[in-house]
C-alpha cells in the first residue's frame, strides 16, 4: 500500500524492526549527528528521538526524526520497492523521458496502461489538509522553536537539512511549473534563513527567471517531513516533462493530494508535518556558512538570498526529519547509491554500450563515475566520457570518468585498478579539459565554480590506439573449472571452493 504520509512509512519501518525509538534526551547541537554517524557506519535504523533536548537546554514539544533513508533498502521502501526493483524505476524515467516508437500493435497496447498511469498520477488539490491544523503568522513566527539540528563545530547557526523546497516560475511554460528540491537553510532569526541553491538547481532556475521579469520577492515553502515517495521524487531525475508531484503520484501508486498554502500562491503536500511559508527576496543576501559538507570538508562561505518567513504551519504533535551531511558514508551518498540504479536505465537508453555505471559513495556520491562497456571502435571510450559529462545535468560536477571494457566489474576497485595498470598509458589514455562547471564548495578547483575533468580510458587499445600486439587475458579453461568445482568436496579443503573467474 502506498505511504499517503511520513507517518504511514515510519509505522512499516517500525513494524519491520527498521526504526528505534530513543527515550534518553538527546541534544540537537551535536550530539545527533555523532549518533547517527555511527548508525550510518553500521548500515542501522532509522530513529526518532523523542526526549529532544534545544541548544540552549530547554525540551523541545517535537519529537525528532534522523537516518530515514540511510540503508539502500530504506530507500527503495520509500519508492515503494524493494532495492532489486530500483532500475525498474529508471527504466520508467528512461521511457518518459524519450519514449521509443512501438514496434507494432502489441507493443503499443503494453505501453498504453504506463501512459495511462502517468496521466491519472497527476496531483489532486484538497481544501483542508492536517499540514495546517495549526497556523503560525505575525509575531508567532519562531524558527528557534523548531529542533533544528546543529550538526558540526564551529558552525555559525543551526541548519534545517531537510527542507523540501516548492517554487514556481514566472510563466506558463512546463520549466515554470512547481519544482520540488532539497536546498538547506541556515536560520539567521525567527523569521528569516537563507536559501542555499546551486546555479543549476531548479529552484535557483525559477529565481533567476523571476527575478528577471518581475520586481516582487519568489513565493517558496519549505516542506519538512512529506510522505517519502514525495520527498525522494525531490532527489530523482524526472524528465522535463513531467512535475515532481506527479512522478511522486507514479512511485506511490495514488495521487499527491495538495492544499494550498495560507500565505504564497503554493500548492504543499496536504499529509506533511510542517510547512515554512514565505519570500525569497531579490534584493537581500547574506554569507551562508561555513558548514560542513558532503566532501567532509567545511564548505567556503558564500552569498545567498534571505527567505523571508510570512507564515508556518504544522499537524498538531508534529514530527521534525533531520539529516546531517558530512563525508560519506551520509544519508545523501546513501540516497545517491540507490540512484545509481534509478541513472543506468537513462544512460542505456541513450548509450546501449554501457553495460554497468557506478558512482562510489566515497567519491561524494558524483565526482567520480566508474563505466564499463563494450568497446566497439578506436575512440570508443572517449565518447563515452563525453556522454557521461553532457547527457544529465546530475553529472555537471563529474570530475572522473574511468572507463573499462566489460570483463571488468566496475564496482569492484581491485578490477577497476587492474585495469588501469595494465590497460592505461598516462600520457595517451588521460583526456583532460579544462575550465569547465565544477561545484562551488569544491575549493581544489583553481576558481570557484571552474575547474577541470579527466577522463581515464582503461580499456584495452585498438589500433590505431596502439600499434603494439596486445596482451592476451589468463583464464583457466572451462574444462577444469568444472572439474575443480565437481571435486571440491572431496579434497577437504577450507573455504567455498567457489571459482574466481567472470
Amino acid at each position: 500500500m502506498p505511504y499517503a504520509s511520513l507517518r504511514d512509512f515510519i509505522d512499516r519501518l517500525e513494524a519491520a524492526g527498521r526504526l528505534v525509538r530513543v527515550a534518553t534526551p538527546v541534544s540537537t547541537a551535536l550530539e545527533m549527528t555523532e549518533i547517527q554517524t555511527r548508525l550510518l557506519a553500521e548500515k542501522g535504523p532509522a530513529v526518532l528521538f523523542e526526549n529532544v533536548t534545544m541548544a540552549d537546554g530547554t525540551r523541545s514539544s517535537m519529537p525528532v526524526l534522523v537516518n530515514l533513508f540511510g540503508t539502500v533498502e530504506r530507500v527503495a521502501w520509500g519508492m515503494d520497492r524493494e532495492p532489486h526493483q530500483l532500475r525498474e524505476v529508471g527504466e520508467t524515467l528512461a521511457f518518459l523521458k524519450q519514449p521509443e516508437p512501438p514496434g507494432g500493435w502489441r507493443e503499443a497496447l503494453e505501453l498504453l496502461p504506463l501512459l495511462k498511469t502517468v496521466l491519472a498520477m497527476k496531483p489532486k488539490t484538497v481544501g483542508s489538509a492536517p499540514c495546517q491544523e495549526i497556523v503560525l503568522r505575525g509575531d508567532e513566527i519562531d524558527l528557534t522553536a523548531l529542533p533544528i539540528q546543529g550538526c558540526w563545530p564551529g558552525e555559525p547557526a543551526p541548519l534545517i537539512t531537510w527542507p523540501l523546497i516548492v517554487t514556481k516560475g514566472p510563466g506558463a511554460a512546463r520549466e515554470d511549473g512547481f519544482n520540488l528540491g532539497i536546498y538547506r537553510m541556515q536560520v539567521t532569526s525567527k523569521n528569516t534563513t537563507l536559501m542555499r541553491w546551486l546555479k543549476h538547481r531548479g529552484g535557483a532556475q525559477h529565481y533567476r527567471r523571476w527575478g528577471a521579469e518581475k520586481r516582487e520577492p519568489l513565493p517558496a515553502a519549505a516542506v519538512i517531513g512529506a510522505d517519502p515517495g514525495t520527498i525522494l521524487a525531490a532527489v530523482t531525475p524526472v524528465p522535463d516533462t513531467l512535475s515532481e508531484y506527479q512522478f511522486a503520484g507514479l512511485l506511490r501508486g495514488k495521487k499527491v493530494e495538495l492544499v494550498d498554502c495560507v500565505s504564497v500562491p503554493l500548492k504543499v503536500p496536504a499529509q506533511a508535518e510542517i510547512v515554512i511559508e514565505g519570500h525569497v527576496m531579490l534584493d537581500e543576501f547574506g554569507d551562508e556558512g561555513p558548514y560542513g559538507d558532503h566532501t567532509g570538508y567545511y564548505n567556503n562561505v558564500e552569498p545567498f538570498p534571505v527567505f523571508r518567513v510570512s507564515a508556518i504551519t504544522m499537524r498538531r504533535n508534529p514530527i521534525y526529519l533531520s539529516t546531517f551531511t558530512g563525508r560519506p558514508p551520509d544519508e545523501p551518498s546513501v540516497l545517491g547509491e540507490a540512484l545509481n540504479e534509478v541513472f543506468i536505465p537513462l544512460l542505456t537508453q541513450q548509450f546501449p554500450e554501457i553495460v554497468d555505471f557506478w558512482l562510489p559513495p566515497e567519491g561524494c556520491s558524483y565526482r567520480i563515475a566508474v563505466v564499463s562497456m563494450k568497446k566497439a571502435y578506436p575512440g570508443h571510450a572517449k565518447r563515452v566520457m563525453m556522454g557521461v559529462w553532457s547527457f544529465l545535468r546530475q553529472f555537471m560536477y563529474t570530475k572522473f570518468v574511468i572507463v573499462v571494457d566489460d570483463d571488468i566489474d566496475a564496482r569492484e576497485w581491485k578490477d577497476v585498478m587492474w585495469a588501469i595498470s595494465t590497460r592505461m598509458d598516462p600520457a595517451r589514455d588521460i583526456t583532460v579539459i579544462e575550465g569547465t562547471p565544477i561545484d562551488y564548495m569544491d575549493f581544489a578547483s583553481p576558481e570557484s565554480g571552474l575547474g577541470g575533468k579527466i577522463g581515464l580510458d582503461a580499456t584495452n587499445k585498438w589500433p590505431p590506439e596502439t600499434h603494439r600486439e596486445w596482451g592476451t587475458k589468463i583464464r583457466m579453461t572451462d574444462e577444469i573449472v568444472d572439474r575443480v568445482t565437481q571435486k571440491w568436496a572431496s579434497y577437504g579443503l577450507p573455504g567455498s571452493g567457489k571459482p574466481i573467474w567472470k
